[in-house]
């Protein structure tokens, strides 16, 4: 695995982990907020995922070990395409696999940017002011303080301002015009599965979309069934 540093067009500095066996194709993985790249759970993912493809796992703005602040989608895109415009020099096919803020965000790049080749989004809102997240239910904080339990790691969060505009996944779902997996947790108390039902039945590309029962949110999904997941998503884009 190499670690490499980007920049946008705004001149934000992206971290990224590449692991690379010069395949022809490449999954970008897209935490969502909270999450970064160094995450012990999305490691652990890149890792399992790596046996079938490249990866390039990611930080956005705001988080991690890249600059600036974590604006919640509103200009996170340019950071996702910072990255896809790296991985185009050096793969075939790209594809994108988002986490919650990443999931949407990946709906917002998808209806957009023409070098993405496959998209599974899990756990994305329709918009962010919709997110319904339920930190008191246990099913938010179980996870987060006995699966998820990073304390130095939260310490690299910087939270910029909530307000800024945002786009909404729901306004550009139809836009996308290549394979789009849609998969939720029906348990998820921060985004609940409407959400992904609802941008399923918007879309208009190919699509399929998966509840995972009994699960939560975002990667609760690995973290209860990793095989499943892992499976789920490799097979699904090698038919593509």
């Amino acid at each position: 695995m190499q670690e490499v540093f980007l920049k946008t067009l705004d001149n934000i500095k992206i971290a990224i982990n590449h692991y690379s066996t010069n395949r022809n194709s490449v999954i970008i993985i897209a935490p969502g907020w909270f999450m970064t790249k160094d995450s012990k759970i999305f490691k652990k993912m890149a890792k399992a995922l790596f046996k079938t493809f490249d990866i390039i796992s990611m930080d956005f703005r705001g988080t991690g070990k890249s600059g600036s602040f974590y604006t919640f989608s509103a200009k996170e895109e340019q950071d996702l395409n910072c990255v896809i415009n790296y991985a185009k020099t050096r793969y075939e096919k790209i594809f994108v696999l988002g986490f919650s803020l990443g999931g949407a965000l990946s709906i917002i790049s998808g209806a957009k940017n023409k070098n993405i080749n496959g998209i599974i989004a899990v756990s994305a809102p329709t918009e962010f002011y919709k997110i319904e997240n339920k930190m008191y239910s246990p099913d938010a904080w179980i996870p987060t303080l006995f699966q998820k339990f990073e304390p130095l790691r939260w310490l690299t969060i910087r939270a910029g301002n909530p307000f800024l505009r945002k786009e909404k996944p729901i306004d550009l779902v139809q836009k996308i015009t290549v394979p789009t997996l849609f998969i939720a947790g029906e348990k998820d108390p921060t985004v609940c599965p409407w959400h992904t039902q609802k941008l399923f039945e918007t879309a208009k590309c190919k699509k399929d979309f998966i509840l995972f029962k009994r699960a939560r949110h975002a990667e609760d999904l690995y973290t209860d069934y990793p095989e499943k997941f892992e499976t789920c998503c490799t097979n699904w884009l090698n038919q593509i």
